[in-house]
């Protein structure tokens, strides 16, 4: 056999390091990490509305855009105080509605003098101005299992529980819990409160 000329060089077969492997997983792991948590932000907010009309002002305008948080209520119930997105009985032809909810499940609501009364007692959370039209709540509404009362915070400018074609809000109307707004002109978001 003969020997080829030239120039030889030695390849040395190269073996894989424990700690490439080690870094190749881990941005394997933060990858898939990243994709699981753009999923779940996706399905939490992934739904963007408008609000229409001024029955939140001053919380929320008319035209303004809200993210609503869809898997807060798999895991609880709404909350006295909470801005909620709801179809009005269930009608998916209706547009979305955002009022805040005043009444829980098992309560009683009604309108007296201009005052919201829940269980006989004077309401002392939000504050409200006189409330002109007390609607269906001039008697005591009651509220099953699952059933909400909601009110606009421009109260005697909204459509709400008061209204005989709205009514109280049964949980499975509900879309979400409204959580972002956004801000004009690329301000950016704010938490609802």
């Amino acid at each position: 056999m003969s020997k080829k000329k030239g120039l030889h060089f030695y390849q040395k077969k190269k073996k894989l390091n424990k700690s490439v492997l080690r870094e190749c997983a881990t941005v394997l792991f933060c990858m898939a990490a990243a994709v699981l948590a753009a999923f779940v932000i996706v399905y939490c907010i992934g739904i963007k509305t408008s609000v229409i009309g001024d029955s939140m002002s001053p919380t929320l305008t008319n035209g303004q855009e809200i993210l609503i948080n869809q898997l807060v209520y798999t895991v609880s119930s709404p909350k006295r105080g909470d801005v909620i997105v709801f179809l009005p009985n269930g009608n998916t032809n209706a547009h979305f509605y955002v009022k805040r909810v005043v009444g829980l499940p098992g309560e009683t609501v009604q309108i007296r003098g201009g005052q919201i009364f829940i269980d006989g007692e004077r309401y002392t959370g939000r504050e409200y101005d006189k409330i002109s039209d007390a609607g269906i709540a001039e008697y005591p509404v009651t509220l099953e299992k699952n059933e909400y009362f909601v009110l606009g915070d421009n109260v005697n400018s909204s459509e709400d529980s008061r209204s005989a074609n709205i009514g109280v809000v049964h949980g499975e109307d509900i879309i979400g819990k409204a959580w972002f707004h956004m801000k004009g002109d690329f301000e950016g978001m704010g938490f609802i409160e």
